[in-house]
């Protein structure tokens, strides 16, 4: 069982383009694709796909569209009451791949909201092998929400893998070691921005982006899955790091290929595969879904693993 947090869920609405985008101009859309998402939505899709069991924990009226949205595709969502329905996201894809994203902030987060949301997570965690916390945090959210989370679940017996970005990031960084996680994804960007380093410089560079991973590990991070782009992903543990090569992708939308990278992982990880495989189960997902529209999900064929490389990059003193 996979329990997902997805705090501020959102309507994904991607526009494509047949042409680049230019500011300012007219553009002739060739479609738009509508979806219930956001990042631990999405693993939970991934998860009907999968076959694997998977509650996903929401904020969301609990006759909102959205809510309906997912249960018709399978999702048992389990929506904590709000008033506010949720956000909507909007992408414009370019004919190469170049995606643009326009995020909105969401409606604010009560206390009591928060409450709701982690008393429902710790009593569905008893059942769980891993909990997701993935995403953004709703306005009025205390930065250091996660890392309050991934303390209040250590005693559960699920392990949490935790995704996600700027003052949360920041905050479960700086939590360290009292709140690490199982499992931490960021991608290059996110992994330079309390690092220090170039963003660009630890994307081009897998062992640069390991060695940084690396200082996670030694602050108690169980495992990190930093994910490059088109430079494929670098998994870090106590062992060691791996770097994989994803095959040739032609990209339509990298919208959700992070979040279907982080569940190649858990899949690999329920399915008792070795680290190296994971990782290779974890780009192939990711490079999947980064050819297909909108934040579409892969199915299990759509995915190959086989046509990942996988290379160990070092070892680790006593590991």
């Amino acid at each position: 069982m996979i329990v997902t947090l997805t705090a501020n869920p959102s309507h994904d609405r991607t526009v494509s383009l047949d042409a680049p985008l230019e500011r300012g101009a007219v553009h002739r859309v060739c479609s738009v694709l509508s979806q219930a998402g956001g990042k631990g939505v999405n693993i939970s899709r991934a998860c009907v796909a999968a076959g694997i069991p998977s509650l996903a924990v929401l904020p969301a009226p609990a006759d909102d569209p959205f809510v309906h949205e997912l249960l018709a595709a399978g999702i048992d969502a389990r929506p904590v009451p709000t008033p506010h329905p949720p956000r909507v996201n909007i992408t414009v894809t370019e004919p190469d791949g170049t995606t643009t994203k326009l995020n909105s902030p969401g409606p604010d987060a009560t206390p009591q909201l928060l409450s709701a949301l982690a008393e429902t997570l710790q009593h569905r965690a008893a059942t769980a092998a891993w909990v997701v916390l993935a995403g953004s945090l709703p306005p009025a959210t205390p930065e250091r929400w996660y890392a309050d989370l991934v303390e209040l679940l250590a005693g559960t017996g699920a392990r949490v893998a935790v995704d996600t970005s700027d003052a949360p990031l920041r905050a479960l960084v700086e939590a360290l070691p009292g709140a690490a996680p199982d499992l931490m994804k960021p991608n290059g960007a996110e992994l330079a921005s309390f690092t220090g380093h170039d963003p660009d410089v630890l994307e081009a560079d897998p062992v640069a982006a390991a060695r940084a991973a690396g200082g996670l590990v030694e602050l108690g991070v169980g495992t990190v899955l930093v994910t490059l782009g088109a430079h494929g992903a670098v998994l870090v543990d106590a062992h060691g790091a791996w770097h994989a090569t994803p095959p040739p992708t032609t990209v339509v939308s990298t919208v959700g290929a992070g979040d279907s990278s982080l569940f190649g992982y858990l899949l690999g990880d329920l399915q008792g595969m070795s680290t190296d495989q994971r990782l290779a189960l974890a780009v192939a997902y990711g490079s999947a879904a980064a050819g297909l529209p909108g934040t579409t999900i892969p199915r299990p064929a759509q995915v190959h693993p086989d046509l990942v490389s996988v290379r160990e990059l070092f070892h680790t003193q006593g590991g």
